[in-house]
Order: structure tokens, then sequence, then C-alpha cells
């Protein structure tokens, strides 16, 4: 026996069997090898450069408060130095740290609330918002639609009439706009959506390309597509609460209907292109298909042929109800919230109701009703503090400077800042929290409408495709369990045209269409 070697006893005949190893024996746990260099991490650089910045952000505002008096006397206010510190910090763990968003956003509205930064009756009160009610009520509605099936058996009966390619495409990009008004955030709805991607995918096994296009097309339509609907993402809700605080009337859901349909349909219509012109050659384009019901129901347990259920039928009659409510509030003066109530104790009621309340409760997301919560009461300490008025001065003071152009400039700039931001800032909420503070500041002093420059600036953040941890559609259909889907590579091939593009569309809309809407952007 070697004198490497050690016994230990076997497990059948209890004496002691030699065990050899290849080298040394192993160390004990938590010892690295006494001939392992002691180097720094690559991955370690960026959250080491965010901390230094951090701490150079954070002692400029103290400076700013503390510090000599400005030339120009704008001083920061203590509370606003307070609150942009806590603020930043908050921003550094989001991107940098496994730490959750929404415990994250909970602790930094606690911070302000033991520093007197804000009440402890403002932090409460923000979870008894109307909007807080009505994605809660929404997301109770979706869950008894959701679960007889109604949304699928429809989506599929749509995308069963495509006979090539492009008609497929585009059926299943109008049946993804159309989701916006069912179900609330992009995460629920890509849940919705994955079963059906899995069945086309199953049933076009041997177009390899095909698949890859539509697993790039569904995340994608999912995102651009949520700015139909005031429910399509919290961060919606959070802009029009942060317009609201700042004295503005802010968004309905009708009024955000108006807005955001018009650029989701374009916006989605043109990603289908682009990625049919990026991912599929010419012939891939113009291919026949023949997609049947009875095809795709090999590959799902759910059955898709036959009459209506009742219970299909009565979901579809109560999205329609709740729907044309929320669309003519101006009619019957009924609070979006009470109507979306009214529909989720008809969905849960025992003799007409779709699912239980206790069933339908189980699949609400309460972490982002929190994380909304907690981000709406840090927006609203930037208002309150004086810290978003100044920082938007001081960041983007200059460009009050460009003269005439001014106006200009500025929704140009935030605009781009709004499109790349999802490379810091994963959460749309988040992104939405830090920016439109500083956005509804500064646009009045330039000549912008601040409802205008706030919704180009939420408008924009739908582009976060970039990278697989972008968005959690995006991160869904990256990894499909036994279909192949698209890689790093093609997201950021998709970015790299797709990006652009998002930006002159929604510059588009804001200089040309929304105006002649109604929403006209400059003063």
């Amino acid at each position: 026996m070697s004198s490497s070697a050690t016994s230990s006893p076997s497990p059948e005949s209890g004496e002691q069997a030699p065990v050899r190893y290849a080298t040394t024996p192993p160390r004990p746990p938590g010892l690295a090898p006494k001939d392992t260099p002691i180097t720094w991490a690559k991955d370690n650089v960026p959250s080491i450069v965010g901390a230094v910045l951090l701490l150079a952000f954070v002692a400029w505002c103290a400076f700013e408060a503390f510090g000599p008096t400005p030339a120009d006397d704008a001083r920061l206010p203590a509370q606003g130095a307070l609150t942009l510190a806590v603020f930043a910090i908050a921003i550094w763990l989001w991107i940098f740290s496994s730490i959750g968003d929404t415990y994250v956003a909970l602790g930094a509205a606690i911070v302000l609330v033991l520093t007197g930064m804000l009440s402890d009756s403002q932090l409460f009160s923000s979870l008894g918002e109307d909007t807080v009610w009505l994605l809660l009520a929404a997301f109770v509605i979706a869950a008894g639609v959701t679960a007889t099936g109604l949304s699928t058996r429809a989506a599929v009966y749509i995308v069963t009439g495509a006979t090539g390619v492009r008609q497929l495409v585009y059926l299943v990009t109008g049946v993804l706009v159309a989701t916006a008004f069912a179900i609330p955030s992009t995460s629920g709805r890509a849940a919705l959506a994955l079963p059906i991607f899995v069945a086309l995918a199953q049933a076009l096994h041997d177009r390899e390309r095909l698949v890859l296009a539509l697993s790039l097309l569904f995340p994608s339509v999912i995102l651009l597509s949520a700015v139909a609907s005031y429910l399509g993402a919290g961060a919606h809700i959070i802009t029009s609460q942060i317009l609201q605080t700042s004295g503005y009337e802010g968004f309905s859901f009708t009024t955000w209907l108006i807005f955001g349909l018009p650029l989701a349909v374009v916006s989605s219509y043109a990603c289908a292109e682009l990625i049919m012109w990026l991912f599929l050659d010419k012939e891939g384009r113009s291919q026949k298909l023949d997609v049947s019901v009875e095809k795709l129901e090999e590959h799902t347990s759910m059955p898709l042929t036959g009459p209506l259920t009742v219970g299909q039928s009565r979901a579809a009659l109560l999205t329609l109800a709740v729907v044309l409510l929320w669309c003519t509030e101006s009619l019957h003066g009924l609070h979006p919230a009470v109507v979306a109530l009214l529909g989720a104790l008809l969905a849960t009621s025992p003799g007409y109701g779709l699912v239980t309340m206790g069933k339908a409760l189980k699949t609400v997301p309460w972490s982002m009703l929190l994380f909304m919560a907690a981000t709406l009461t840090l927006g609203t300490a930037l208002v309150e503090s004086g810290a978003a008025d100044w920082l938007a001065h001081r960041v983007l003071g200059p460009v009050s400077d460009a003269g005439a152009a001014a106006g200009v400039v500025f929704v140009v700039v935030v605009v781009v800042m709004s499109t790349a931001a999802h490379l810091i800032i994963q959460s749309r909420s988040a992104r939405s929290a830090v920016l439109i503070p500083i956005v509804v500041s500064l646009a009045p002093g330039i000549g912008v409408d601040p409802m205008a420059a706030a919704f180009a600036s939420t408008a924009a953040a739908g582009f976060c495709h970039t990278l697989t941890s972008s968005a959690k559609p995006v991160t869904l259909f990256s990894d499909v369990e036994g279909i192949e889907t698209y890689q790093p590579k093609d997201l950021l091939r998709l970015s790299a045209f797709l990006a652009p593009l998002m930006v002159g569309m929604v510059l588009f809309f804001s200089f040309v269409i929304w105006p002649l809407m109604g929403m006209p952007l400059f003063l």
C-alpha cells in the first residue's frame, strides 16, 4: 500500500478498506491549499467600483448639505442629503447584492422612518393606496380566468389559424399584446404564455430557427406591450403616483390605454419583424405551416377543442365587463379599484366563482406588491425632502444651457437614459422610482410637460432585453426544459438593433403622435 493511502470502514464487511487519493488527502473545509494564490475575483471588481462611487456620491451630498454655501444658493437640505444617501445605498444593493429587491426597498423605507425623514403613517398608507388594491384584485381575477383555461384556449385557437411563418408570428404577437389587459405584470403574462410556447415548439421541433425566433418573440413582445395597460407593469402605477404626489393629475386606466396602446402595437409588431429579419432567412419567413389544434393538443394536458365550459364562458363575460367598466369610468364614476374588487368577489363567489378566494390569493405576488408600496414611499421621500428637485438640477441642469433646444435635448436624454437603465437596475419599478422623481422635478423649468416626460421615460423603460437577467420574462424563456431557446449572444444581437429602434419610436411618439392625441410635450 502506498504511503498516501488511508483506510476507512467497508460498508459491507466492517473491515478497513484502502482508499487511495490521487494526490494528497483533502484539506479540512474552509482551508485553501497552501499553494493557492489569493487573488481578487474579477467578479468583485464592478461591486467594488460601485462601492467607491457610492461613497463618493454620499460624500458629495454631505458637502452640498453642510459645506460652504453654493454660489447659486442651491443648498441641498439636510433631510434631502440623508434621503439621497439611503436611496443610493438601496440602488447599490439592488445592483450588486443578492438580497431581494423587496427586502432592500422595505429596509430603506424603514431607515427613512427611523431617521425621521418619513412618518410611520406615510409608510403604512402606501400599503393602502388604491393602486395596490387595484393590482391585488386584478391578480385575483386573473387567477380565476387562468384556472378555467380560457386564456390558453383563446390563444391556441387564434394561433392555429396561421398558414405561414409570418402569419404565425403576427398572430402570436397580437395574442400577447391582448394579454396586457387580462394579466397584471409581465411575469404573470410570461408564466401564462410559456405552455403555449412549449406546445408550439414541440409541434415545430423540426424547424429549429423558427423555434429560436419564437422563443425571442414571446418575452420581447410581453415586455414591449406592457405599456398598453395601466396594470401592465408596477412601474406604470409608481409613475402615476409620483406625479400625483408632485401635484399633477396622474394617469387613469383609460388615459394610459389611449396613449400606451398605439405604442405597444407599433413597437411589438416592429420587434416581430426585426426578429424574423435577424433570425430567419427569406425562405424561412415564407415557409408554409400547418399547425392544427389537434397537433397542439398532443403536447398539452389541457383540452383545446369542444365547446367552452361554463367556467370559461363566465370568465370571458367577467373579463369583458371589468375592462369595459375600467374604460368607462367617466360615465359611471366607479373607481377602478372598486370595479376590480367587485370583479374579484364575483370570480371567487361560491355560486358564480371561477376559483376559491384562498387559492386565488396564493397566486398574488405579495412580494411585488410590497416592493411597489415601498418604492412609492421612497419616491415620496425624494420629492418631499427636496432631494429630487436638487438632484434634477445638479445632474440634468446643464441641459437648460442648451437654449431654445433645451426641451428637445432634455427629452432625448431622458428617453436614452430610461432605455439604458435596465443594464444597471433590473427592476422596472425600481427604475421608475429612481428616474421619475428627477424627471418630474426638472421638466417644468425646461418647458417640458412633466406628465408627457414621465410617460416617455416609463415607456422607454419597457426595453429590457439585453441580458437574461434584465427581466423575468427573458429569464423564464432562456431556459425551457427540453427545448433549445436563445443564447446570450442572440439577445445581444437583438438588442443591438432593438434598442435604437425603441428610442426612435418613443421619441417619435413623444414629439408627434402623443401631442396630436392630446398630450403635448412642451408647456
